[in-house]
């Protein structure tokens, strides 16, 4: 069999995992070029041998893979989507034959990334293509920030039963010590703000009912950041 790490910001975690597994990494995935994603990469690669695919900015990529790029993941097609916004070499990596996607910091549980390099028309487009996927695909993202995300979703989406009854369901989750990763496509459309600019409701609350989505996006974004 094949194994892939997505980012590898901590070798230490990474190589414990693949010392209890007893699993022999092959491919290194990387999202973008931040050191919370990255900084592990050398030590993983000199204890492992693994290939290293990402984007081109990332010295110590072997394997450049741009948008549409593919990867060969053990027989297995992995293609690479180009998602801009919080950084502008951001990657995500989609196996469409078994619904999974790795968003690294583009979109989260309830969230998305701050936008430290795009714009926010840069990242509404690239979360626009996401939501062109199966509703059905399983996400992983990042962070485990998901529990901060509902406070804030429910500040911009009050009326919201769908989100409601997940806000109740992470506080539970992260109660007893549990993980709220991975999600699904379906429930972050019917949950995550910014996913939901062009909701009547959220437009109503927010005072901007004949909008553009983009603009929506840009104020749900801005109040994210001062919240």
């Amino acid at each position: 069999g094949a194994t892939a790490l997505v980012d590898a910001g901590d070798a230490t975690a990474a190589l414990a995992a693949l010392a209890e597994t007893g699993w022999s990494l092959s491919q290194i995935w990387l999202t973008h070029h931040h050191g919370d994603h990255t900084a592990g990469t050398t030590e993983i690669v000199a204890a492992t041998g693994a290939g290293v695919h990402g984007p081109a900015s990332i010295a110590s990529v072997t394997t450049p893979v741009a948008d549409g790029g593919e990867i060969d993941f053990g027989g297995v097609k992995v293609t690479a989507i180009a998602t801009p916004g919080h950084t502008m070499d951001m990657l995500n990596f989609h196996i469409p034959s078994e619904k999974l996607l790795f968003t690294g910091d583009t979109l989260f549980a309830m969230g998305c990334g701050r936008l430290f390099e795009g714009d926010a028309a840069t990242m509404w487009a690239s979360l626009c293509k996401l939501m062109s996927l199966d509703d059905e695909t399983v996400i992983y993202c990042g962070h485990e920030y998901t529990a901060a995300n509902a406070d804030f979703a429910l500040s911009v989406d009050p009326d919201n039963d769908a989100l409601l009854r997940r806000v109740a369901a992470v506080r539970d989750l992260r109660s007893a010590g549990q993980p709220t990763i991975p999600t699904m496509l379906a429930l972050e459309k019917l949950t995550n703000p910014f996913l939901r600019a062009s909701d009547p409701s959220i437009r109503a609350h927010l005072g901007m009912a004949d909008a553009d989505d983009v603009d929506v996006f840009t104020e749900i974004r801005l109040r994210k950041d001062n919240f």
